[in-house]
């Protein structure tokens, strides 16, 4: 049994699982080395499909490139820069001519040019349609869903459909840090790649003449009609010139500065006679005071007075009469200075206009494009497309890529145990044997395969782990033995009679008691014959042990069967009467062996462990889940149960070979004369 020391709490099988976050290179190329035959199939697959893709399904394509240089200089006839200018060569003026090579006005004046509308490759309507082809498939489903054949494009659907495909195989760009544009034309003919780039070339060149025709055209027109308004309108305003100078009395400007002189002395001559009246009014009054004034001196005094007033009053009214004349021609030579500035603007206006009349009419006709064809296309002489060799380098690396991926996919989705060292490092606990699938169709012929192959790969498996099960305690070498799994189907019971079988070839006196009393299947191996009772009825003291114990004279060995009970299997492994037969076989042989059931299905297994000496876990090959294992281990680590190690069972050295592992691990594979299967 356990000793107290063994019964310690030990690092559980959780605890002792590698970090899931760790990256493990060498079993990542181990992996990639595993899975080389299913690489190199999805590389020979790919460049299959590379080289059928490239060599026999796609059309070659052929490319022609076309130059064209922009003049970035304004090189005029004559100054008409407000008319038609040049380009000026900016990133902004680049973008926008490719823009304008690339607009559907151009090109549908290539489809028209080349009459591409009659052409299959771009006219998709024209084309023979393919019973198995996408747009056959589109037709048919398109007829299924809504009952009839969808409606025949127009027209103008059908030019446009063109024109986008003719779209797509031109590709115009700027050559950097220059004014040169390139003008690639990729088609399924030669010389149809390079009459597209050249017509494009041309097209682009005339499209900029017929632009700047067009512009001056549009200002001849213009100008010609402003001329003509602008004649009406000076021819009018002169008009208005002459009508004002005939009906007015201004005769000119300097005589209305002589009037101004004129009114300047009439009124020095009226003031002078003011001052001649008021004097001699003074002096007649002063006259008049005197008493011995003359009479004749005081008339004659009033004859010069009324003689002065006279001249005043002529004066006076000279001098108004001429303020009025005055005032009018100068209100007159006013208007009439508007007039004839009025008719002097239009003059030069008409007169500008009319030069840039004559300047545009001139320059019709002599106008030059902004670019020049700096290379022609040539007829290419090999297709561009497909590269098919690279292509086929391509699909090789992606079909080797996908075999790459499907191979880790395969192993991440991989939650069984094909190998000791993946079980040891999950679960922590050392693989004590590997044993081969026993090619034994039934379990009656398994006793017969191992008596007749001594020297089989399955004996030589179990001989390995009879020597590894009792050096796992040295100093208390195990005496008692347990066999279970975490789920039925494992392999455990064929275990536990071959590590007997293997036992009492050391001359040992071997028990192999059937512990799994609730499924009984050691009568499939041996004729058991348990009417009489055994396992139970030893428990239950209806029976010795050594009455209940059959010897099978094939295998060297006695075995325990069991019987069908109504007592609970746990109870019966709980009581010390179980504990006492224990001892008792302890004391009637060298090794016994107990075959238990799975620790995930029942309890039994658990209980049994606290009376023997060692417990060994098998793990069905290729079958039993991660979880599974690892919650069977957790099972009897929860009561200080520690398992002296796993057993990697019915390994099937096919399903080895097929993931690689058949030439790498000795005990998978049959080197040459050592095993006699």
């Amino acid at each position: 049994m356990f000793s107290a020391s063994d019964r310690q709490p030990v690092r559980t099988a959780m605890d002792r699982r590698p970090p899931d976050d760790e990256i493990d290179i060498g079993k990542f190329i181990s992996t990639m080395w595993r899975g080389k035959l299913w690489i190199s199939l999805g590389a020979v697959v790919g460049l299959s499909f590379g080289i059928f893709y490239g060599f026999f399904y796609l059309q070659p394509t052929y490319s022609a490139k076309a130059s064209i240089a922009l003049e970035s200089r304004e090189a005029q006839v004559t100054d008409l820069n407000a008319v038609v200018t040049g380009l000026s060569g900016d990133t902004s003026s680049l973008n926008t001519e490719i823009e304008v090579m690339r607009s559907r006005k151009l090109i549908k004046k290539l489809v028209e040019t080349e009459n591409l509308m009659a052409d299959p490759e771009f006219n998709v309507t024209l084309r023979e349609i393919k019973p198995y082809s996408i747009r056959a498939m589109r037709v048919r489903a398109y007829s299924y869903f809504r009952g009839a054949p969808p409606d025949a494009p127009s027209d103008v659907q059908i030019r446009e459909a063109t024109i986008d495909r003719v779209l797509a195989s031109l590709s115009i760009t700027n050559v950097r840090n220059s004014y040169v544009f390139e003008i690639l034309a990729r088609t399924n003919s030669p010389r149809k790649s390079a009459e597209l780039a050249n017509s494009l070339a041309e097209i682009y060149i005339n499209d900029q003449v017929a632009v700047k025709f067009e512009a001056t055209e549009r200002a001849t027109a213009w100008l010609s009609e402003r001329v003509t308004q602008l004649q009406g309108e000076l021819e009018l305003a002169e008009d208005r010139v002459k009508e004002f100078s005939t009906s007015t009395e201004l005769v000119s400007p300097e005589d209305l500065v002589a009037a101004n002189r004129q009114l300047k002395d009439l009124r020095t001559r009226r003031d002078e006679l003011q001052t001649a009246l008021d004097d001699s009014r003074l002096n007649i009054d002063a006259l008049r005071k005197t008493s011995s004034t003359p009479p004749a001196v005081l008339a004659r005094a009033e004859i010069d007075a009324e003689r002065l007033a006279a001249q005043f009053s002529a004066i006076n009214d000279s001098v108004v009469d001429q303020e009025r004349r005055i005032n009018v021609q100068s209100a007159e030579l006013v208007q009439l200075q508007q007039f004839q500035r009025e008719a002097e603007a239009s003059r030069l206006i008409y007169e500008y206009f009319l030069s840039r009349l004559k300047e545009t009419s001139v320059q019709q006709g002599i106008q030059q494009a902004d670019s020049r064809i700096l290379s022609s296309a040539v007829v290419p002489n090999a297709p561009s497309a497909p590269r098919k060799s690279l292509l086929a380098a391509l699909f090789l690396v992606l079909g080797a890529m996908f075999g790459a991926g499907g191979v880790l996919i395969r192993e991440l989705s991989q939650t069984t145990f094909r190998i000791a060292d993946e079980l040891e490092g999950r679960t922590g606990y050392p693989v004590l044997g590997q044993i081969p699938a026993i090619p034994a169709k039934k379990r009656a012929t398994l006793l017969k395969y191992l008596v007749d192959k001594p020297t089989s790969a399955a004996a030589e498996a179990v001989r390995n782990l009879r020597v590894s099960v009792l050096l796992s305690n040295v100093d208390n070498p195990p005496q008692v033995i347990m066999s279970t799994s975490s789920v039925p189907g494992e392999g455990k019971t064929t275990q536990s009679i071959a590590l007997a079988f293997n036992l009492s070839g050391l001359g040992k006196r071997v028990l192999l008691v059937e512990g799994d009393i609730r499924r009984r299947v050691f009568s499939e191996y041996f004729d058991t014959g348990t009417k009489d009772g055994g396992l139970i009825s030893v428990l239950t003291g209806n029976r010795s042990l050594s009455d209940a114990v059959q010897p099978v004279e094939m295998l060297g060995i006695d075995v325990l069967p069991s019987e069908k009970s109504s007592v609970n299997a746990a109870d019966l492994f709980s009581s010390e009467k179980f504990a006492a037969l224990v001892r008792e076989m302890r004391s009637m042989y060298d090794y016994i062996v107990i075959d238990t059931p799975p620790v995930l299905v029942v309890p039994d297994a658990r209980i049994v462990a606290q009376n023997v000496d060692a417990v060994i876990f098998t793990v069905k090959w290729d079958a039993t889940a991660h979880r599974q294992v690892l919650d069977g281990l957790k099972a009897f680590e929860s009561v200080n149960i520690r398992v002296a190690g796993l057993v990697l069972a019915q390994i099937s050295g096919q399903g080895m070979k097929k993931y690689g592992y058949g030439q790498s691990y000795g005990a998978y594979h049959a080197y040459g004369g050592y095993y006699d299967n």
